[in-house]
Protein backbone atom coordinates (compact mmCIF):
# COMPACT_ATOMS: atom_id res chain seq x y z
CA UNK A 1 0.00 0.00 0.00
CA UNK A 2 1.41 3.47 -0.92
CA UNK A 3 0.29 5.20 2.27
CA UNK A 4 -0.31 4.47 5.93
CA UNK A 5 -3.96 5.48 6.02
CA UNK A 6 -6.42 3.05 7.58
CA UNK A 7 -10.07 2.66 6.64
CA UNK A 8 -13.38 2.11 8.34
CA UNK A 9 -14.79 -0.93 6.56
CA UNK A 10 -18.28 -2.43 6.55
CA UNK A 11 -19.33 -5.89 5.34
CA UNK A 12 -23.01 -6.26 4.51
CA UNK A 13 -23.95 -9.93 4.61
CA UNK A 14 -21.20 -10.62 7.12
CA UNK A 15 -22.61 -13.94 8.30
CA UNK A 16 -22.94 -15.44 4.80
CA UNK A 17 -20.37 -17.61 3.04
CA UNK A 18 -18.91 -14.77 0.96
CA UNK A 19 -19.04 -12.27 3.81
CA UNK A 20 -17.06 -14.65 6.01
CA UNK A 21 -14.50 -15.13 3.24
CA UNK A 22 -14.14 -11.36 2.82
CA UNK A 23 -13.52 -10.95 6.53
CA UNK A 24 -10.90 -13.71 6.51
CA UNK A 25 -9.12 -12.18 3.53
CA UNK A 26 -9.04 -8.72 5.12
CA UNK A 27 -7.26 -10.31 8.07
CA UNK A 28 -4.93 -12.56 6.05
CA UNK A 29 -3.86 -9.76 3.72
CA UNK A 30 -3.44 -7.25 6.54
CA UNK A 31 -5.86 -4.87 4.87
CA UNK A 32 -5.52 -1.42 6.52
CA UNK A 33 -8.66 -1.65 8.66
CA UNK A 34 -9.15 1.00 11.32
CA UNK A 35 -12.55 -0.35 12.32
CA UNK A 36 -14.61 -3.25 10.98
CA UNK A 37 -18.40 -3.00 11.03
CA UNK A 38 -20.25 -6.26 10.38
CA UNK A 39 -23.82 -5.96 9.13
CA UNK A 40 -26.57 -8.47 8.46
CA UNK A 41 -30.32 -9.00 8.63
CA UNK A 42 -32.09 -8.59 11.95
CA UNK A 43 -32.15 -12.39 12.26
CA UNK A 44 -28.35 -12.64 12.45
CA UNK A 45 -27.75 -9.44 14.41
CA UNK A 46 -26.08 -10.03 17.76
CA UNK A 47 -23.82 -12.80 16.49
CA UNK A 48 -20.25 -12.37 17.74
CA UNK A 49 -17.25 -13.19 15.54
CA UNK A 50 -13.49 -12.78 15.88
CA UNK A 51 -11.55 -10.49 13.60
CA UNK A 52 -7.96 -11.11 14.57
CA UNK A 53 -8.06 -10.90 18.33
CA UNK A 54 -11.01 -8.51 18.39
CA UNK A 55 -14.54 -9.74 19.01
CA UNK A 56 -16.98 -7.96 16.72
CA UNK A 57 -20.75 -8.01 17.19
CA UNK A 58 -22.82 -8.25 14.02
CA UNK A 59 -25.34 -5.41 13.71
CA UNK A 60 -28.54 -5.08 11.75
CA UNK A 61 -27.92 -3.20 8.51
CA UNK A 62 -29.70 0.18 8.46
CA UNK A 63 -29.04 3.46 6.62
CA UNK A 64 -27.31 4.80 9.73
CA UNK A 65 -24.88 1.86 9.75
CA UNK A 66 -22.75 3.60 7.12
CA UNK A 67 -22.00 6.83 8.95
CA UNK A 68 -18.23 7.28 8.80
CA UNK A 69 -17.65 4.20 6.63
CA UNK A 70 -14.98 4.48 3.90
CA UNK A 71 -15.43 1.16 2.08
CA UNK A 72 -18.57 -1.00 2.16
CA UNK A 73 -18.53 -4.55 0.84
CA UNK A 74 -22.04 -5.71 -0.10
CA UNK A 75 -22.76 -9.43 -0.33
CA UNK A 76 -26.29 -9.93 0.98
CA UNK A 77 -28.34 -10.21 -2.20
CA UNK A 78 -29.41 -7.79 -4.90
CA UNK A 79 -32.47 -6.50 -3.06
CA UNK A 80 -30.36 -5.47 -0.07
CA UNK A 81 -27.85 -3.74 -2.32
CA UNK A 82 -30.61 -1.93 -4.18
CA UNK A 83 -32.04 -0.77 -0.88
CA UNK A 84 -28.91 0.23 1.05
CA UNK A 85 -26.08 0.96 -1.42
CA UNK A 86 -27.26 4.52 -2.04
CA UNK A 87 -27.43 5.11 1.71
CA UNK A 88 -23.80 4.02 2.02
CA UNK A 89 -22.73 6.25 -0.88
CA UNK A 90 -24.62 9.22 0.56
CA UNK A 91 -22.65 8.77 3.80
CA UNK A 92 -19.38 8.93 1.85
CA UNK A 93 -18.56 5.24 1.40
CA UNK A 94 -17.35 3.55 -1.76
CA UNK A 95 -19.56 0.50 -2.30
CA UNK A 96 -18.05 -2.68 -3.76
CA UNK A 97 -21.08 -4.77 -4.59
CA UNK A 98 -20.94 -8.54 -5.03
CA UNK A 99 -24.51 -8.91 -6.32
CA UNK A 100 -26.05 -8.49 -9.77
CA UNK A 101 -27.85 -5.28 -8.77
CA UNK A 102 -25.53 -2.85 -10.60
CA UNK A 103 -23.41 -4.99 -12.93
CA UNK A 104 -24.99 -3.89 -16.19
CA UNK A 105 -25.56 -0.26 -15.19
CA UNK A 106 -23.62 1.74 -17.76
CA UNK A 107 -22.51 4.16 -15.03
CA UNK A 108 -21.09 1.42 -12.80
CA UNK A 109 -17.67 -0.08 -13.52
CA UNK A 110 -17.61 -3.90 -13.53
CA UNK A 111 -14.14 -4.82 -12.35
CA UNK A 112 -11.73 -7.74 -12.43
CA UNK A 113 -8.43 -6.16 -11.33
CA UNK A 114 -6.20 -8.32 -13.59
CA UNK A 115 -8.37 -7.30 -16.55
CA UNK A 116 -9.73 -3.77 -16.27
CA UNK A 117 -8.69 -2.15 -12.98
CA UNK A 118 -8.42 1.23 -14.72
CA UNK A 119 -12.19 1.32 -15.25
CA UNK A 120 -12.67 1.90 -11.51
CA UNK A 121 -11.19 5.39 -11.81
CA UNK A 122 -14.54 6.67 -13.09
CA UNK A 123 -16.73 5.17 -10.39
CA UNK A 124 -19.62 7.21 -9.02
CA UNK A 125 -19.74 5.61 -5.60
CA UNK A 126 -20.37 1.99 -6.51
CA UNK A 127 -18.18 -0.64 -8.17
CA UNK A 128 -19.64 -3.99 -9.19
CA UNK A 129 -18.04 -7.38 -8.73
CA UNK A 130 -18.88 -9.66 -11.69
CA UNK A 131 -20.54 -13.04 -11.63
CA UNK A 132 -18.21 -15.74 -10.28
CA UNK A 133 -18.18 -17.70 -13.55
CA UNK A 134 -17.45 -14.59 -15.56
CA UNK A 135 -14.51 -13.59 -13.37
CA UNK A 136 -12.47 -16.75 -13.82
CA UNK A 137 -13.12 -16.84 -17.55
CA UNK A 138 -12.13 -13.24 -18.31
CA UNK A 139 -8.94 -13.58 -16.25
CA UNK A 140 -7.90 -16.22 -18.79
CA UNK A 141 -9.35 -14.44 -21.83
CA UNK A 142 -7.68 -11.07 -21.28
CA UNK A 143 -4.05 -12.07 -21.97
CA UNK A 144 -5.22 -14.07 -24.99
CA UNK A 145 -7.14 -11.05 -26.28
CA UNK A 146 -4.14 -8.76 -25.76
CA UNK A 147 -1.75 -11.10 -27.58
CA UNK A 148 -3.74 -12.88 -30.28
CA UNK A 149 -7.08 -11.06 -30.54
CA UNK A 150 -10.42 -12.71 -29.81
CA UNK A 151 -13.50 -13.20 -31.99
CA UNK A 152 -15.62 -15.91 -30.33
CA UNK A 153 -16.21 -17.48 -26.92
CA UNK A 154 -18.37 -20.55 -26.24
CA UNK A 155 -18.46 -21.69 -22.61
CA UNK A 156 -20.09 -24.55 -20.73
CA UNK A 157 -19.85 -24.30 -16.94
CA UNK A 158 -19.89 -26.96 -14.24
CA UNK A 159 -20.77 -24.97 -11.15
CA UNK A 160 -20.55 -25.83 -7.46
CA UNK A 161 -23.60 -25.60 -5.20
CA UNK A 162 -21.93 -23.03 -2.94
CA UNK A 163 -22.70 -20.54 -5.69
CA UNK A 164 -26.32 -20.80 -4.57
CA UNK A 165 -25.51 -20.19 -0.90
CA UNK A 166 -25.20 -22.07 2.36
CA UNK A 167 -28.69 -23.57 2.05
CA UNK A 168 -27.72 -25.25 -1.20
CA UNK A 169 -24.66 -26.81 0.43
CA UNK A 170 -26.83 -28.12 3.25
CA UNK A 171 -29.34 -29.48 0.74
CA UNK A 172 -26.61 -31.36 -1.13
CA UNK A 173 -25.36 -32.90 2.12
CA UNK A 174 -28.87 -33.89 3.24
CA UNK A 175 -29.77 -35.37 -0.16
CA UNK A 176 -26.53 -37.35 -0.32
CA UNK A 177 -27.19 -38.85 3.11
CA UNK A 178 -30.80 -39.63 2.16
CA UNK A 179 -29.74 -41.30 -1.09
CA UNK A 180 -27.18 -43.49 0.68
CA UNK A 181 -29.80 -44.45 3.27
CA UNK A 182 -32.28 -45.37 0.56
CA UNK A 183 -34.62 -42.50 1.41
CA UNK A 184 -36.33 -39.93 -0.80
CA UNK A 185 -34.24 -36.85 -1.57
CA UNK A 186 -36.01 -33.59 -0.65
CA UNK A 187 -35.32 -30.69 -3.04
CA UNK A 188 -36.28 -27.20 -1.90
CA UNK A 189 -33.50 -24.84 -3.02
CA UNK A 190 -32.12 -25.77 -6.44
CA UNK A 191 -32.11 -24.98 -9.25
CA UNK A 192 -33.44 -21.48 -8.53
CA UNK A 193 -34.99 -21.25 -5.06
CA UNK A 194 -38.23 -19.52 -4.18
CA UNK A 195 -41.47 -21.20 -5.26
CA UNK A 196 -40.06 -22.66 -8.50
CA UNK A 197 -39.92 -26.37 -9.28
CA UNK A 198 -36.94 -28.15 -7.71
CA UNK A 199 -34.82 -31.20 -8.49
CA UNK A 200 -32.31 -33.16 -6.41
CA UNK A 201 -28.72 -32.06 -6.94
CA UNK A 202 -27.08 -35.09 -5.29
CA UNK A 203 -25.94 -37.58 -7.96
CA UNK A 204 -27.41 -35.26 -10.56
CA UNK A 205 -26.66 -32.42 -12.98
CA UNK A 206 -29.02 -29.47 -13.41
CA UNK A 207 -28.79 -27.56 -16.72
CA UNK A 208 -30.44 -24.54 -15.13
CA UNK A 209 -28.93 -21.84 -12.92
CA UNK A 210 -31.34 -18.99 -12.22
CA UNK A 211 -34.54 -18.45 -14.19
CA UNK A 212 -35.05 -18.87 -17.93
CA UNK A 213 -35.25 -15.78 -20.11
CA UNK A 214 -37.56 -15.44 -23.12
CA UNK A 215 -34.67 -16.32 -25.45
CA UNK A 216 -34.22 -19.76 -23.85
CA UNK A 217 -31.03 -18.84 -22.01
CA UNK A 218 -30.96 -18.67 -18.21
CA UNK A 219 -30.25 -15.46 -16.36
CA UNK A 220 -26.89 -16.94 -15.30
CA UNK A 221 -25.97 -17.57 -18.93
CA UNK A 222 -26.97 -14.07 -19.93
CA UNK A 223 -24.87 -12.67 -17.07
CA UNK A 224 -21.80 -14.42 -18.47
CA UNK A 225 -22.54 -13.23 -22.00
CA UNK A 226 -23.25 -9.59 -21.16
CA UNK A 227 -20.64 -9.18 -18.41
CA UNK A 228 -17.86 -10.61 -20.57
CA UNK A 229 -18.60 -8.08 -23.29
CA UNK A 230 -18.70 -5.20 -20.81
CA UNK A 231 -15.50 -6.11 -18.97
CA UNK A 232 -13.52 -6.66 -22.16
CA UNK A 233 -15.03 -3.57 -23.84
CA UNK A 234 -16.14 -5.76 -26.75
CA UNK A 235 -19.90 -5.26 -27.25
CA UNK A 236 -19.84 -7.19 -30.53
CA UNK A 237 -17.88 -10.21 -29.29
CA UNK A 238 -19.65 -13.49 -30.09
CA UNK A 239 -20.30 -15.16 -26.71
CA UNK A 240 -22.52 -18.14 -25.87
CA UNK A 241 -22.92 -19.92 -22.54
CA UNK A 242 -24.53 -23.03 -21.06
CA UNK A 243 -24.45 -23.13 -17.25
CA UNK A 244 -24.87 -26.38 -15.32
CA UNK A 245 -25.01 -27.05 -11.56
CA UNK A 246 -23.14 -30.14 -10.33
CA UNK A 247 -23.03 -31.85 -6.89
CA UNK A 248 -19.72 -30.21 -5.97
CA UNK A 249 -19.41 -28.01 -2.88
CA UNK A 250 -16.75 -25.53 -4.01
CA UNK A 251 -15.06 -24.36 -7.23
CA UNK A 252 -16.52 -23.82 -10.67
CA UNK A 253 -15.12 -25.49 -13.79
CA UNK A 254 -15.53 -24.27 -17.35
CA UNK A 255 -14.98 -25.79 -20.77
CA UNK A 256 -14.22 -22.80 -22.99
CA UNK A 257 -13.87 -22.76 -26.76
CA UNK A 258 -12.35 -19.61 -28.24
CA UNK A 259 -11.48 -18.33 -31.69
CA UNK A 260 -8.64 -15.85 -32.06
CA UNK A 261 -7.68 -13.38 -34.80
CA UNK A 262 -4.06 -14.36 -35.32
CA UNK A 263 -3.11 -17.28 -37.55
CA UNK A 264 -0.45 -19.90 -36.85
CA UNK A 265 -0.65 -19.79 -33.06
CA UNK A 266 0.50 -23.03 -31.42
CA UNK A 267 -0.62 -24.66 -28.19
CA UNK A 268 2.80 -23.81 -26.75
CA UNK A 269 2.31 -20.15 -27.72
CA UNK A 270 -1.03 -20.16 -25.89
CA UNK A 271 0.47 -21.81 -22.80
CA UNK A 272 3.31 -19.29 -22.66
CA UNK A 273 0.93 -16.35 -22.75
CA UNK A 274 -1.24 -17.80 -19.99
CA UNK A 275 1.72 -18.78 -17.80
CA UNK A 276 2.99 -15.21 -17.84
CA UNK A 277 -0.41 -13.66 -17.04
CA UNK A 278 -1.31 -12.37 -13.56
CA UNK A 279 -3.58 -14.52 -11.41
CA UNK A 280 -3.23 -17.68 -13.56
CA UNK A 281 -1.59 -21.03 -12.88
CA UNK A 282 -1.29 -23.35 -15.86
CA UNK A 283 -1.63 -27.05 -14.98
CA UNK A 284 -1.38 -28.80 -18.31
CA UNK A 285 0.48 -32.07 -18.76
CA UNK A 286 -2.09 -34.56 -20.07
CA UNK A 287 0.49 -37.32 -20.54
CA UNK A 288 0.86 -37.38 -16.75
CA UNK A 289 -2.79 -36.60 -16.00
CA UNK A 290 -1.97 -33.08 -14.84
CA UNK A 291 -4.95 -30.76 -15.13
CA UNK A 292 -6.93 -28.64 -12.66
CA UNK A 293 -9.91 -30.02 -10.75
CA UNK A 294 -12.36 -28.36 -8.35
CA UNK A 295 -10.60 -29.90 -5.35
CA UNK A 296 -7.28 -28.46 -6.54
CA UNK A 297 -8.74 -24.97 -6.69
CA UNK A 298 -10.60 -24.99 -3.36
CA UNK A 299 -9.29 -22.24 -1.03
CA UNK A 300 -6.75 -21.19 -3.67
CA UNK A 301 -6.57 -17.65 -5.02
CA UNK A 302 -5.51 -18.41 -8.59
CA UNK A 303 -7.44 -19.21 -11.73
CA UNK A 304 -6.19 -22.57 -13.00
CA UNK A 305 -6.04 -23.39 -16.72
CA UNK A 306 -5.39 -26.76 -18.35
CA UNK A 307 -6.39 -29.07 -21.24
CA UNK A 308 -5.19 -26.41 -23.70
CA UNK A 309 -5.84 -27.81 -27.17
CA UNK A 310 -6.06 -26.52 -30.71
CA UNK A 311 -9.36 -27.25 -32.41
CA UNK A 312 -9.16 -30.10 -34.90
CA UNK A 313 -10.89 -28.23 -37.72
CA UNK A 314 -10.23 -24.53 -37.09
CA UNK A 315 -6.63 -23.27 -36.94
CA UNK A 316 -7.79 -20.24 -34.96
CA UNK A 317 -9.84 -22.28 -32.48
CA UNK A 318 -8.64 -23.39 -29.04
CA UNK A 319 -10.19 -25.30 -26.14
CA UNK A 320 -9.42 -24.45 -22.49
CA UNK A 321 -10.40 -25.97 -19.14
CA UNK A 322 -10.65 -23.25 -16.47
CA UNK A 323 -11.18 -23.90 -12.74
CA UNK A 324 -11.37 -21.51 -9.79
CA UNK A 325 -12.78 -21.32 -6.28
CA UNK A 326 -16.09 -19.50 -6.76
CA UNK A 327 -16.11 -18.20 -3.18
CA UNK A 328 -12.50 -17.02 -3.40
CA UNK A 329 -11.52 -15.46 -6.74
CA UNK A 330 -15.10 -15.73 -7.91
CA UNK A 331 -16.40 -13.56 -5.09
CA UNK A 332 -14.57 -12.55 -1.91
CA UNK A 333 -11.01 -12.31 -3.24
CA UNK A 334 -11.94 -10.31 -6.32
CA UNK A 335 -13.94 -7.98 -4.09
CA UNK A 336 -10.99 -7.40 -1.75
CA UNK A 337 -8.63 -7.01 -4.70
CA UNK A 338 -10.86 -4.25 -6.05
CA UNK A 339 -10.53 -2.44 -2.72
CA UNK A 340 -6.76 -2.95 -2.73
CA UNK A 341 -6.58 -1.53 -6.23
CA UNK A 342 -8.57 1.54 -5.19
CA UNK A 343 -6.15 2.18 -2.35
CA UNK A 344 -3.01 1.51 -4.40
CA UNK A 345 -4.22 3.92 -7.09
CA UNK A 346 -5.45 6.44 -4.51
CA UNK A 347 -9.00 6.29 -5.81
CA UNK A 348 -10.49 6.00 -2.32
Amino acid sequence: MPNERKYRVAIVGATGAVGQKIMGLLEDKQFPVEELVLLSSARSAGTKVLFGTTEVTVQEATPESFIGIDIAFFSAGGSVSAQLAKEAIDHGAVVIDNTSAFRMDENVPLIVPEVNAQDAENHQGVIANPNCSTIQMVVALKPILNTFGLTRVNVSTYQAVSGAGLQAIEELEEQTAAYLDGKDMVAEVLPVGGDKRHFPIAYNALPQIDVFEDNGYTAEEMKMINETKKILHMPDLAVAATCVRLPIVTSHSESVYIEIEEEGVSVEDMKNVLQDAPGIIVKDDPANQVYPTPLDATDEEAVFVGRIRKDLTNDKGFHLWIVSDNLMKGAALNTVQIAQSLIENEIV
